[in-house]
């Protein structure tokens, strides 16, 4: 029999993201406003490292950013991509994030002796900040979180869930100049990591009794207290079968926040579709209007062929087939209203 636990748990509060979102965001604000003169042991010196071996100032200068501008953009990005946390787990989510940082601290000196030996310029400074790993976390949100249209602007331009994330990293992408060499190494680093080829992920990682140090010293700190009318839901009985349903969950909360605004706005303009079309009424009325509504919609032409990549993307929101096709011949192949429909049915 499976347990009935309430949706929490560490990956669920996302100890570490919140860690990563206080700890260098408050560090940053002190060094420009209280702490100038300590901002010289921040800088990402580049020289000094490999020089005078000065490897302290690979974590000191990969951690903290000197720029507020770059503070608010990270900070922003790591609320966002707290998703991968909740999703996979602290450890998975801590050891993605180290061995990310690893190898584009290993990229960035290779890029940066690249560029000295074909351009001649000689760079001795990077920006400052835990901006590599977050440039690497674009790969899997790329790759693993399903894009869904909000709106289009002026009938081409279309928003979806993650444009405003890629705004973001290509605000980050232009606050410096050399900034460019930290994303490129960030890209390169979450790509070797995702590889299933190079089984980096089997190479560098968290050991358990390391995660379970930090998860006693820092859920503490940076848990929340839980909601007291939290949803009970059924959940499986191993912790990776809970960990998929509470994704799952997330996301179509998520998905459906989204949603609530765009169906308000489409029953004021009066262009919802009329569903009960497709759903027989539970009684019969048996009247002679009824008989000419359905004599009606049988005489009516077939449904639209529904394209398959709509049906996918729908499948991987987590819905059936069955219930993908329908709501898209309902909608005449409008994948937002048909993911509306499902989501509020």
């Amino acid at each position: 029999p499976t347990q009935e636990p309430k949706v929490s748990g560490i990956y669920n509060k996302a100890p570490l993201s919140k860690s990563l979102l206080l700890v260098p965001s408050g560090l940053s604000i002190l060094l420009t406003l209280l702490f100038q003169h300590y901002q010289k042991f921040f800088v990402y010196n580049l020289q000094a490292v490999k020089e005078d071996f000065q490897i302290w100032r690979l974590v000191c200068g990969r951690t903290v950013c000197l720029d507020l501008k770059d503070t608010f953009c990270s900070s922003l990005l790591i609320y966002s991509f707290r998703i991968f946390e909740r999703r996979y787990g602290s450890r998975k989510f801590s050891s993605f994030l180290l061995g990310s940082w690893m190898l584009s601290a290993l990229f960035d000196l290779l890029l940066v002796e690249v560029v000295q030996y074909v351009f001649g310029i000689t760079i001795s400074s990077l920006p400052s900040g835990f901006l590599g790993p977050l440039f690497a976390l674009f790969v899997p949100f790329y790759c693993s979180i399903p894009r869904v249209q909000v709106t289009q602007i002026l009938g081409h331009l279309s928003i979806t869930n993650k444009t405003l994330v890629y705004i973001l990293g290509l605000q980050l992408l232009t606050s410096g100049s050399y900034i460019w060499i930290v994303a490129l190494s960030g890209l390169i680093s979450g790509i070797c990591y995702n590889s299933s080829v190079l089984k980096v992920h089997r190479v560098i990682c968290i050991p358990s009794w390391v995660a379970k140090v930090f998860s006693w010293t820092l859920e503490p700190i940076f848990s929340t207290a839980e909601p007291s009318s939290e949803i009970r839901v059924g959940m499986g009985a191993t912790v990776d079968i809970q960990r998929q349903q509470t994704m799952e969950l997330l996301d179509r909360q998520i998905m459906l926040s989204q949603f609530a605004q765009m169906r308000r706005q489409r029953q004021q303009q009066g262009g919802m579709i009329n569903w009960n079309r497709l759903f027989r009424p539970l009684r019969q009325r048996r009247n002679a209007n009824y008989q000419d509504i359905l004599q009606s919609e049988q005489d009516a032409p077939p449904p639209t062929e529904v394209s398959e990549e709509q049906v996918a993307r729908l499948m991987e929101m987590g819905f059936s087939r069955g219930d993908a096709l329908e709501a898209l011949r309902a909608s005449n192949n409008d994948l937002n209203l048909a993911t509306n429909f499902l989501l509020q049915h």
